[in-house]
């Protein structure tokens, strides 16, 4: 999906060199876990409840990236 391609790349290439082996596996978790791409993306712009077993520091940080409060213009990363 698109939209989830766009948010997790430019999420990874801003915070995930600096994650904690514990936040890198929340963060894998999250990413391979849920079956359907559009809950990840529901869950990150704050349009459905966040599972408790997904609701964690990553996600929110997630939530606040969606956000882009900076508004930043966001693209995918170069290959």
């Amino acid at each position: 999906m698109l939209e989830n391609d766009l948010l997790l790349s430019t999420f990874a290439k801003k915070y995930l060199n600096n994650f904690t082996e514990e936040q890198t596996m929340m963060y894998d978790r999250l990413i391979n876990s849920p079956s359907n791409d559009w809950d990840i993306f529901y869950w990150m712009v704050e349009k459905k409840e966040t599972p408790e077993e997904f609701d964690n520091e990553i996600m929110n940080l997630l939530k606040k990236h969606a956000k882009n409060e900076e508004r930043h213009s966001l693209r995918q990363p170069d290959l």
